[in-house]
């Protein structure tokens, strides 16, 4: 009797971005538990619904590789979509933050394991980009922080969760100088290139992450007072808010889809630095605003949460499948007679 195969969704690697909204609004909650002693069961749930998508990405993603390695090959060598893998070695470091107040030893293993994968990527990624090859100015796009500077400002974080702050350091080095480098790349292309196709756009909500994700970390591997490098860090998120707000219509032309997700690690490490920077004795901006942005931040991550179920309810999360290779290539006859 020959049983039906399982056919499991064919996942991308971007939607590992869901994790980092997720993880990251729980951590505004435990930092404004903290602050301001809001309930921590709402935070606890984040981080909880976070981890539970971690964990069925991480399925997925390994049974592309093992179901469907011409697509994952495809996917890892494609020059935009190859750098949303590094999120998953991301999400891994954020789970671990997550678990570090009940299993500590669990949560030093899975943040070895996701420091690990992000450090291997973000080498191997950046190797290939330093040979050169005539890339396509088109293909350069905010996803190519992924790799090192989300993959170091998150490692920075996650080691001065667990008591590595030293170590941390090292970590925040790497990830502000590398964002430093390629901003300049990613500003010459948007203003010198053509512009970008509707359905790359989102990708632009990447471009709020470093500056605020960079104030979480240097926040974390620092104490006493912000200072001057925390504000400036903030304010130019601040900045990066107004910005793509400016261009949201234009950003979202095809609708809003799971892309949207791009925008919610930033816009949550905002929120976190805002109040952290409360917490930490401010007594200008930043204790006046961290109310509004944490606010703000939590009612748009609400909407986008509510979406996301609707477009998965309604089948229409995942991209279409893309279609089968042919297992003999066509001849050319054929080829133009399709066309």
């Amino acid at each position: 009797m020959n049983l039906p195969r399982l056919r499991l969704p064919i996942v991308p690697a971007s939607f590992f971005g869901m994790v980092l909204g997720l993880v990251g609004l729980g951590n505004s909650w435990r930092a404004a538990h903290a602050v301001w002693g809001l309930p921590s069961v709402v935070g606890e749930v984040l981080m909880l619904a976070g981890g539970i998508v971690w964990a069925i990405l991480v399925v997925l993603f390994a049974a592309k590789w093992l179901a469907a390695r011409d697509l994952a090959r495809d996917e890892a060598n494609h020059p935009v979509q190859c750098c949303f893998i590094g999120l998953a070695g991301v999400a891994t470091m954020l789970v671990a933050m997550a678990l570090e107040p009940y299993a500590r030893v669990l949560s030093l293993g899975v943040f070895a394991a996701g420091a690990a994968f992000t450090l291997g990527f973000a080498v191997w990624r950046t190797g290939d980009l330093w040979q050169g090859g005539g890339r396509d100015p088109a293909h350069t796009t905010p996803v190519l922080y992924l790799p090192t500077v989300a993959g170091s400002f998150v490692t920075a974080t996650a080691c001065g969760a667990l008591g590595f702050a030293d170590w941390g350091r090292f970590a925040f080095g790497a990830g502000l100088l590398s964002w430093l480098a390629i901003e300049s790349v990613l500003v010459h292309r948007i203003l010198t290139a053509p512009q970008m196709p509707p359905a790359l756009r989102p990708t632009l909500g990447i471009q709020l992450a470093p500056p605020t994700v960079g104030a979480v970390a240097y926040l974390s591997v620092t104490s006493g007072p912000p200072d001057l490098v925390a504000y400036a860090l903030v304010g130019y998120g601040l900045l990066q808010i107004l910005l793509l707000a400016r261009l949201a219509r234009w950003i979202f032309a095809d609708g809003v889809k799971a892309s949207a997700w791009s925008f919610t690690f930033g816009l949550t490490a905002f929120a976190t630095a805002m109040v952290k920077m409360a917490g930490r004795g401010d007594t200008g901006p930043a204790l006046v605003l961290a109310p509004f942005a944490f606010a703000l931040v939590t009612a748009l991550m609400a909407a986008l949460i509510l979406w996301t179920l609707r477009l998965f309810l309604a089948g229409r999360l995942l991209p279409a499948a893309p279609a089968p290779r042919p297992a003999v290539p066509e001849p050319p006859a054929a080829l133009a007679e399709r066309s």
